[in-house]
């Protein structure tokens, strides 16, 4: 299937998330009672002590949900002619980013044969997206918008998915992919766990937007994997 698909007709993207507030404190009543309630059951069944799988310290974890958490930046890259392009949409201003994004969905990916493509964004980078817009009161574009939808007509490619093989059970990283298919890793500064940290207390946005555009980048290099052709080259790289 994936040799039938135009390289140029997918826009690669990854997120970068953190909790909607730097401090559990920082909740109103109500949004702490909610994050208790979701802490009971990501609290650790192991031998932890009750302050170590508090809702305070379980706060950090907030981000990946988009009830409690954020997008600071979302990252998009796509192969034109012999380039690939990449761009940021990032701030502090959640609506504002979110608004460019949609923006660019509708106007360039908005038809039949046009794919989002991510790194398990099946399940974390495209529902997070489609969630916040609901939330800040963003129209869902089309190719995000899977409501009626029958499963052949979402257009949704995933390089964790695709590595699955229909072994469902499984999870491999983005970062172990990397390695096993000979690409450069895109953790060589930074990992997931430490963007909350970065974002709030070092106040270091474009640390971050670097890390992100390495991964999508890395995304992309594991579909050419994938098609069994040659990695991007650092000279068709392009930062708009």
């Amino acid at each position: 299937m994936l040799d039938k698909i135009n390289a140029e007709n997918i826009l690669f993207l990854d997120i970068e998330t953190v909790p909607a507030l730097p401090e559990y404190d920082q909740l109103s009543e109500r949004m702490k009672i909610l994050w208790n309630k979701k802490s009971e059951r990501l609290a650790p069944y192991s031998n932890k002590t009750e302050n170590e799988v508090s809702p305070e310290v379980l706060y950090k974890r907030a981000g990946i949900y988009a009830e409690f958490g954020k997008i600071i930046c979302i990252s998009v890259g796509a192969f034109s002619k012999a380039e690939f392009r990449l761009k940021s949409f990032s701030g502090d201003d959640e609506k504002k980013l979110l608004t460019e994004f949609a923006e660019l969905l509708r106007k360039r990916y908005n038809k039949p044969e046009h794919l989002l493509c991510a790194h398990n964004g099946k399940e974390f980078d495209f529902p997070y997206i489609a969630r916040r817009m609901v939330v800040l009161g963003i129209p869902v574009p089309t190719i995000l918008d899977l409501a009626g939808k029958k499963p052949w007509e979402v257009n949704h490619l995933d390089t964790m998915e695709l590595w699955k093989f229909g072994d469902f059970k499984n999870y491999t990283s983005l970062e172990l992919l990397a390695a096993i298919l000979d690409i450069p890793t895109p953790k060589e500064d930074i990992d997931g766990s430490q963007v909350a940290e970065v974002y709030y207390k070092l106040n270091d946005l474009n640390r971050i937007v670097h890390y992100c555009t390495k991964d999508v980048l890395t995304v992309a290099q594991i579909f050419r994997r994938y098609r069994g052709e040659p990695l991007i080259a650092e000279n068709q790289i392009v930062i708009v």
